[in-house]
């Protein structure tokens, strides 16, 4: 299956798929979509280039290892709820502020906070167990 075709055309369709989850992860609090499915999507696309390209490729292309990635964004999930202890609610209840940057009323919100950390914790996770189960497969 790893083809010369699959080597050269896998890490554009990784780079694609990464783009991807990006917008499905921030479109997901309005619409279907958000942190799991768009970090289900990138964990996937780095399965996919580490099967063309091997193990330690993967590594070298995340900087950091995954499991950190997940640590990250498990912490990013829990701040999330820190603002509302501030606005005297519930924990992790949603709040969104609108600042205008160059003329343009953007919506930022803790649920999107929220978000890009299950994003992080999911990619870490997902990728931490394909990267073991690449390493341990035998050709």
């Amino acid at each position: 299956m790893n083809t010369v075709i699959f080597r050269t055309f896998a890490p554009f369709l990784a780079a694609l798929m990464v783009l991807f989850s990006i917008f499905i992860l921030l479109r997901g609090h309005n619409d279907p979509g958000g942190g799991f499915i768009g970090g289900l999507l990138a964990a996937s696309a780095f399965a996919i280039y580490g099967i063309s390209n091997g193990v330690p490729a993967v590594r070298r292309a995340l900087f950091v290892h995954p499991m950190s990635l997940a640590g990250f964004g498990l912490l990013i999930a829990g701040l999330a709820g820190v603002p509302s202890v501030f606005a005297d609610v519930p924990f992790l209840t949603g709040l969104w502020v609108y600042p205008e940057i160059g003329g343009v009323e953007l919506a930022l919100s803790t649920p999107l906070v929220f978000d890009i950390g299950v994003y992080f914790v999911v990619v870490g996770t997902i990728t931490s167990i394909a990267l073991a189960l690449e390493e341990r497969h035998v050709d």
